[in-house]
C-alpha cells in the first residue's frame, strides 16, 4: 500500500460520508466514511514518511598480509539500511 492507496481510501471515505444518501439498517454510513477517510490519511502519512526516510550505507574494509605467502588480501563488506 502506498501513497496512491491512501488517497484512494480517503476519497472513497469522503464519497461514502458526504455524497451517498441511502439507509441500511444497523449501519452508520457516516461513521464508515469517516473511518475510511482516517485510514486513508494514516496510510498516506505512513507511506510519505517511509519514502522520505534517510537511507544509510556502511562500508567496512579489512586489509591483511599473509605472512606465509607474503600476499596482501582485502575484504570489503557493504550494508545498506533498506525498508
Amino acid at each position: 500500500m502506498g501513497i496512491g492507496s491512501g488517497i484512494a481510501l480517503f476519497i472513497t471515505g469522503a464519497i461514502v460520508a458526504f455524497a451517498l444518501n441511502f439507509k441500511v439498517a444497523a449501519v452508520n454510513q457516516n461513521l464508515i466514511g469517516y473511518l475510511l477517510m482516517g485510514g486513508g490519511a494514516l496510510v498516506f502519512l505512513i507511506s510519505l514518511f517511509a519514502s522520505f526516510k534517510k537511507r544509510s550505507t556502511t562500508v567496512t574494509t579489512h586489509s591483511a598480509v599473509d605472512a606465509a605467502a607474503g600476499e596482501k588480501s582485502t575484504t570489503a563488506q557493504t550494508k545498506s539500511d533498506t525498508l
